[in-house]
This record gives C-alpha cells, sequence and structure tokens, in this order.
C-alpha cells in the first residue's frame, strides 16, 4: 500500500493516492501521443518480475525507486540489463538539504540508480513524471540521443 496523499502536501503535492498518479501519467503520455503502461509494487521481486517480462515490449522505463532508492541494486542492474532507457523519478529533490523546499525531512540521499539512468527528474512532485515521459518521448523519436556517435 503506497502512503502517497497521506504524504507532506510540501513535497509531494496534493496526488491523492497511487492510482491517481497512474491516471494523471497515463493521461499525460495520451497527450503526449504515448501509451503508458503503469505498475507499481511494495516487493522488489514483483518488480523485477516486471521488468524482465515487460523488456521486449516496452521502449523505456520510468521508475521512482522510493524505498529502493538506496538499497535496490537488484532492480537497478535489472532495468541496465534491458539496455533500455531508464528515468529515475522522486517527487522530492533527494539532493536538497532537511528544510529545502521540497527536500526530504532526514536531508539528501544517496540514489544507487542515478549512475546508470537516463537521467533524473526530481523534486518537481508529480510534474517529475511529465518531465521525465516527455524526455523520453523527444529522446526516442531523436535517432542520434542515444549512442549514436555526434558528428
Amino acid at each position: 500500500m503506497s502512503s502517497l496523499g497521506r504524504r507532506s502536501k510540501k513535497v509531494y503535492g496534493k496526488i491523492a493516492s497511487l492510482d491517481d498518479l497512474k491516471q494523471w501519467v497515463t493521461d499525460f503520455g495520451a497527450g503526449l501521443g504515448v501509451d503508458v503502461e503503469t505498475f507499481s509494487s511494495n516487493y522488489q521481486g514483483a518488480i523485477l518480475e516486471f521488468i524482465h517480462e515487460s523488456a521486449e515490449r516496452v521502449d523505456a522505463y520510468i521508475i521512482n525507486p522510493a524505498g529502493l532508492t538506496t538499497v535496490g541494486e537488484g532492480v537497478r542492474h535489472a532495468l541496465e540489463d534491458t539496455g533500455l532507457p531508464v528515468m529515475e523519478v522522486h517527487f522530492s529533490n533527494i539532493s536538497a538539504n532537511a528544510g529545502a523546499a521540497r527536500g526530504l525531512g532526514g536531508g539528501a540521499i544517496n540514489s544507487s540508480f542515478t549512475h546508470t539512468a537516463t537521467g533524473l527528474s526530481m523534486g518537481m512532485r508529480h510534474y517529475s513524471y511529465a518531465a521525465a515521459l516527455t524526455a523520453l518521448t523527444l529522446g526516442l523519436d531523436d535517432q542520434d540521443f542515444l549512442g549514436a556517435e555526434a558528428d
């Protein structure tokens, strides 16, 4: 069960539930002409199974590692192994000092996902997902974006 909707409105905004977030992201994607498939779980094994089973049918991943941010090495590795673009997202700014406008109460944390992610969007509440989805959509439409040699 997600605690989204019961967390600090200052940091996490007005999204009332995980289902509301999924619908918002799906609707935003539709506006970009993108089909969005959502998945969430509090269980690392279920997340790993989803990544392994979906890698052949999706173009990219957007992940909010949440509680796995510092310890989700298996999930990070599975995403890297797909060879697909991965955007890491966070509602809060996980790099901000404690007390910063969108920072975590305990202060900055280091994500184990960031060093292999294609990109990172954070600190913009649910808009972090919009930024990630927009960037991926533009990047996937650009033949030179992912790995092509620059002229």
